[in-house]
């Protein structure tokens, strides 16, 4: 199976911490600033868990998440290491008894700090062009200078405030405190900054100036750029001002115009490691059905309803008939899958609810929870169901053709694909059965009326 699938599970419950109410503001940013560089989809991720968590704080499965967005298992994990990488989202997982996770939202960055960091600026730069990247700049970044004649004449804090002594003791401290954090992404780096001072003579760069603002941003420059501590020694030599200072704006400069000089015109792209889902790392599906049994285990099931339909939209009905075998009845989402192809396929595309409930009471008895299981159970229990559907609708039995010219021969039922699909298992273990012998005549009945049909 996928290696994702390892990490999560649509069964997995999870819950939404929201440390502090998030504003129309923070939408905005995330709208123009973190949607280009992530995608549509993690950022609807991101706004689902946002309504999610002001609204419930209660503990509830991914199967839900796949439903309100309408994703696999494997998007949903997609876009949230996205939003974790770009910083807002913080993933904590418990592994003791039943897998369990946490999700807390962290609020995207100001205005002036995304434009000061360059990966994010760069990373914004590359996807949506210089000139939209300059419009949404100037809309968020706003310029205020005061004017010199201008004089601050606000008082301090002590100027209007004096501490009185007294005996009451001092206010009890919250260890649980939070206030809202400043956010951002976190990025690995063994940067050595032993080599980068031993470059910098003490005159010319005092070590002062390496505060930890300027520290926290070289490696993200010397990163972007492919740079070690040489090329950023020349870096913040060009960057050093006359009176012994380092700025920020002045190091992006400096780094910008030394690339330009000794690399290229074209500024660095960033690109996302694995676009794509994770590769399969254990199974690799080899045939038709091994892919059918990825699909199946990863796709929530009205998806299933979609594709059985060719892309039509299903009832609510019909999904809330889904919806109820996993929520209520905890059954596992692939094998509903399985349960839905087999009962849609064989009844004419008719979702009989009683019929469905059946079979999947037999399938909670038998504590079938893979989606492998399930077609094994469908194909061995094959003819109890049929019994089950005549039972129930007897006027839907298939009547053998007897050469009525007034009559259409009846239409034997499809089953699906995976039915008439043996799985590998060793040549000595596959003793007849009075099952098998079924399943056969089943198939050749299929074929026979096939050929009537088609008027041979």
């Amino acid at each position: 199976m996928t290696a994702f699938y390892k990490e999560l599970q649509p069964a997995d419950p999870y819950r939404i911490r929201l440390p502090y109410p998030f504003s129309n503001y923070d939408r905005q940013l995330l709208t123009l600033l973190y949607q280009p560089m992530v995608g549509a989809e993690a950022i609807a991720f991101y706004l689902t868990l946002w309504a999610e968590g002001e609204a419930s704080k209660d503990e509830t499965t991914h199967y839900t998440l796949m439903n309100t967005l309408g994703n696999p298992i494997s998007k949903i994990f997609e876009a949230r290491i996205q939003l974790e990488a770009i910083g807002l989202l913080k993933t904590y997982r418990k592994d003791t008894g039943d897998r369990c996770f946490i999700y807390e939202l962290c609020p995207p960055l100001d205005p002036k700090t995304f434009f000061m960091d360059p990966l994010l600026s760069m990373f914004l730069f590359s996807k949506i062009g210089e000139t939209s990247y300059r419009r949404v700049r100037d809309r968020f970044v706003v310029h205020n200078e005061i004017p010199s004649d201008f004089k601050e004449v606000s008082r301090t804090f002590t100027d209007i405030f004096q501490p009185v002594h007294a005996k009451a003791g001092y206010p009890a401290e919250k260890q649980d405190l939070q206030g809202r954090k400043k956010g951002g992404y976190e990025a690995d780096s063994d940067f050595d900054f032993g080599l980068l001072r031993q470059g910098l003579s003490e005159q010319l760069v005092p070590k002062r100036v390496l505060t930890a603002t300027i520290r926290e941003f070289i490696p993200k420059l010397a990163y972007l750029y492919g740079w070690g501590p040489l090329e950023m020694q020349k870096v913040i030599l060009l960057a050093i001002e006359d009176d012994y200072t380092l700025t920020v704006e002045g190091l992006k400069k400096s780094a910008s115009e030394y690339y330009k000089l000794t690399v290229s015109t074209t500024a660095p792209q960033l690109v996302q490691v694995h676009k794509e889902a994770p590769k399969l790392t254990e199974e690799t599906p080899k045939t038709k059905q091994d892919e059918l049994l990825v699909y199946l285990e990863t796709a929530p099931p009205i998806q299933v309803l979609r594709d059985i339909a060719d892309g039509s939209e299903p009832l609510p009905a019909d999904v809330q008939l889904a919806n109820q075998l996993v929520v209520t009845h905890g059954m596992e989402p692939a094998v509903v899958n399985v349960l839905l192809q087999y009962v849609l396929l064989r009844t004419d595309m008719k979702l009989t609810k009683a019929y469905v409930e059946k079979i999947a009471s037999h399938w909670l008895r038998k504590n079938v929870t893979t989606a492998k299981e399930a077609m094994e159970l469908a194909r061995v229990e094959h003819t109890q169901y049929m019994k089950w559907k005549s039972e129930g609708s007897p006027t839907t039995v298939a009547k053998p053709f007897t050469g009525n010219g007034n009559r259409k021969p009846v239409r034997e039922e499809k089953l699906p694909e995976w039915f008439h699909k043996k799985d590998e298992a060793p040549a000595a273990k596959a003793e007849p059965r009075n099952e098998s012998l079924e399943v056969e005549k089943q198939k050749l009945l299929a074929k026979l009326a096939l050929k009537k049909g088609k008027g041979g």
